[in-house]
């Protein structure tokens, strides 16, 4: 016998704390419950399209919180604090499922006050997930905030100060009467379309509420904000969380969740490339990853993307991401996998040698991270092409590719033949050309942004009667990276081109020297090898720059004081450069 399903709202009365709430119930009654709850300044009408996309699976209650549509407004912002809030939503749970533990989804606001509940122990065996868009706990934010004030790094200073800015309205809300005066004047009128010109909500409805919600709601910025951010209390919690991080938002900075891990064990963490309204403007996806993440919960499966999605304890930076490396089969490709690997990441380990780079995800393995190796020739395009579908296919568009796969080449141009060229093209430039197209395009596909890295050399900036087929290829590497970069702005899309100096790994074995014999050759690798340990660069210090770069978003890292040179005299004295390169080093 088919389950009924309630298309249209069914309204409940809930009697909250020293309120009347009014709730709303639709969908499949013989589903697992769905409690919505909406942010500032909105009702429960904002969840309107992700209910249409949820409602034949599961039993959905919205609520509007007290101050918001129909539910009563109470007057004084003492009424309006945290703990009142958590009372409201726990009597909520107890009137829509009073026997089953609900799955809680929050937006804003709706999330800041739905941490005070998942993190009150009397509350969380109420509660079988918790999903939350865009709303940090404050007592969290609060530790945020002391943690980088104790650092007294400019850079740590600066995020705060980011933040700070990027919440500047909550300055503006304190303010007497002048919030009010703005939703009373109009804003109310205006705001469908400022959703629609500045958050991308292409349907943006009227909400009949919407004056008296923003006049009222600022009573929640009132009541809270001071106290939690000023005197954080310890607020962790045992509830499974599915954090989803719109990476464009323009209020809540990702920066806010980095070590939220540490307050909640159980976490599931997903970016996408969306602003502060992503449950407005994409319903669908949420819905999809809300699906997800409550069917592994209540017995399922958990999908490729949702185990990819969970992080580890103590999980770092990368928690939650998936970070391909071709040539990780060894030197900077494995130096680079096991770094992303302690920080967090599941790895894709791709190389030529399928042994290497066998080795290299066992070694990611051994440090707790999920990790895969791949056999792949980046010189053939259509073997890249069926690459990258695979990966698609099988674990979704990655959040971070490093083209890292290279081969060096020595020697006089004129001693390089066609064919040489060729080759080292091939993996040098055209790998790179490939794993951008294609990887690009994915993410751009699957709207949640992402970052590639393109490992190009100091070589880049000195030219050299010695090497001018590898420094070619490293330059085209760099200036194919500034102008993706460029074109990736607008995409959430980030693009760094890492230039290395004489890093101590193996690719000297492997370089050819043209125009000498096969003994000449052998002594001038052995030399060169000889000048490579004593620099002493290690691929693992490359690994370390090239995981910040990603973390600042850099367009250029030069790595080793000879790449910091070499950039420097190229840019303030090309005639230095020029001169040098007559000299026949090798000789």
């Amino acid at each position: 016998m088919n389950s009924p399903l309630r298309l249209e709202p069914q309204r409940i009365a809930v009697k909250g704390d020293g309120v009347e709430l009014a709730a709303y119930r639709w969908g499949n009654a013989a589903g697992p419950t769905l409690l919505l709850v909406h942010g500032y300044p909105d009702s429960h009408e904002v969840w309107l399209p992700l209910v249409r996309e949820l409602a034949a699976d599961y039993q959905i209650v919205a609520y509007d919180v007290r101050g918001a549509g129909a539910s009563d407004i109470p007057r004084k912002t003492r009424d309006y604090r945290l703990e009142k809030l958590a009372n409201d939503l726990e009597a909520v749970i107890k009137a829509a499922s009073p026997e089953r533990p609900v799955h809680l989804v929050a937006h804003d606001w709706g999330s800041i006050q739905s941490w005070e509940a998942v993190t009150e122990p009397r509350i969380q065996p109420l509660l079988a997930s918790y999903t939350t868009v865009s709303g940090p706990c404050l007592d969290h934010v609060g530790h945020w905030m002391r943690a980088r004030l104790k650092e007294k790094r400019p850079r740590a200073l600066g995020r705060v100060l980011g933040q700070l800015l990027s919440s500047w309205y909550i300055a503006f809300f304190h303010t007497p009467l002048l919030p009010e005066l703005l939703w009373h004047s109009g804003l109310a009128r205006a705001w469908p379309t400022l959703l629609r010109r500045v958050e991308g909500v292409r349907q943006a409805q009227p909400n009949p509420t919407q004056a008296a919600d923003g006049q009222h709601g600022v009573k929640l910025y009132r009541a809270n904000f001071i106290k939690s951010l000023f005197r954080p209390r310890e607020r962790p919690t045992q509830v499974p969380v599915q954090l989803i991080v719109p990476t464009r938002d323009r209020f809540v900075r990702p920066q806010l969740f980095q070590q939220l891990d540490h307050w909640a064990p159980r976490l599931w963490r997903r970016e996408v490339a969306a602003g502060h309204w992503q449950l407005l403007a994409e319903p669908q996806r949420l819905a999809g990853w809300i699906r997800e993440f409550v069917e592994h919960l209540e017995g399922g499966e958990a999908s490729r993307a949702l185990r990819l999605a969970r992080v580890r304890p103590g999980g770092g930076s990368f928690a939650g991401k998936l970070v391909l490396v071709t040539g990780a089969g060894g030197g900077i490709g494995r130096a680079t996998l096991l770094e992303f690997a302690e920080r967090g990441a599941s790895v894709l380990a791709a190389d030529i040698d399928l042994a290497a780079a066998e080795r290299s995800a066992e070694l990611a393995r051994a440090l707790g991270a999920e990790a895969w190796a791949r056999q792949l020739d980046v010189s053939d395009s259509a073997q890249m092409e069926a690459f990258a579908a695979s990966v698609e296919t099988e674990f979704g568009c990655p959040d971070l590719v490093i083209n890292n796969a290279g081969i060096g080449m020595a020697g006089a141009m004129l001693d390089t033949r066609p064919e040489d060229w060729e080759r080292l093209l091939r993996v040098n430039l055209w790998s790179v050309i490939d794993g951008c197209r294609l990887f690009a395009r994915q993410m751009i596909e699957a709207g949640k942004g992402g970052h590639i890295v393109n490992i190009a050399s100091a070589a880049a900036f000195v030219p050299s009667r010695n090497y001018a087929a590898y420094a070619t290829s490293k330059a085209a590497v760099l200036m194919l990276s500034e102008c993706l970069r460029a074109e990736l702005a607008g995409k959430g899309i980030g693009v760094t081109a890492i230039c290395p100096g004489l890093v101590n790994t193996g690719i000297i074995q492997a370089t050819r020297f043209h125009g000498l014999d096969a003994e000449a050759e052998a002594r001038r690798k052995a030399k060169v090898q000889r000048l490579y340990r004593r620099r002493n660069l290690s691929a693992e210090t490359v690994a370390m720059r090239i995981a910040q770069a990603v973390e600042r978003n850099k367009p250029v890292q030069a790595v080793g004081s000879e790449a910091h040179l070499s950039v420097a005299q190229w840019r303030f004295a090309p005639w230095l450069s020029r001169l040098l390169a007559r000299l026949n080093l090798s000789a």
